[in-house]
């Protein structure tokens, strides 16, 4: 048996928006790039800041700062991009998620997560899976399948 089913613990992926710290289960995640180009695609969403190439693959990169009604994420040395995937609807779509900066893996058991807030964040709750707790800050743990709608898919 996995250590994990015996512990109850997963493994996130730690991320900073803003000021805020978000996580994703670490399952969703395929890698972390350095920022690069990003050729814009025109008639696309606000969030949607364009295409990269990918070993021959073109994935598209969201703007989660946007998505979550901040304002655009600024180049800097330690922005990244999270390539994930997704699943709405029975389709999987990998993605890459704009992120301020990369912070750690971590280990959370279900003592450690708490139910999102009815009120009082950024985002509609609807898309968090719950809120972890490390030291003493809370963590938003993303539910990255509900982030985006399958019509945003389609146009992603």
């Amino acid at each position: 048996m996995a250590e994990a089913e015996m512990t109850g613990s997963t493994q996130y992926l730690t991320f900073k928006l803003a000021e805020e710290i978000y996580a994703l289960d670490i399952g969703k995640v395929r890698e972390v790039l350095d920022f690069t180009t990003v050729t814009k695609v025109p008639r696309t969403p606000d969030f949607m800041r364009g295409v990269i190439n990918l070993r021959g693959s073109v994935v598209p990169v969201v703007d989660l700062r946007l998505k979550f009604g901040m304002s655009a994420t600024e180049k800097t040395v330690n922005t990244c991009v999270i390539i994930a995937e997704v699943t709405v609807d029975n389709d999987t779509t990998v993605l890459g998620a704009l992120a301020d900066s990369v912070q750690e893996v971590i280990d959370l058991g279900p003592g450690d997560i708490s139910a999102p807030p009815k009120i009082g964040t950024r985002l509609r709750t609807e898309f968090l899976r719950g809120m972890g707790k490390r030291d003493d800050r809370f963590i938003l743990i993303l539910d990255i399948n509900k982030v985006f709608s399958s019509d945003e898919l389609t146009v992603v």
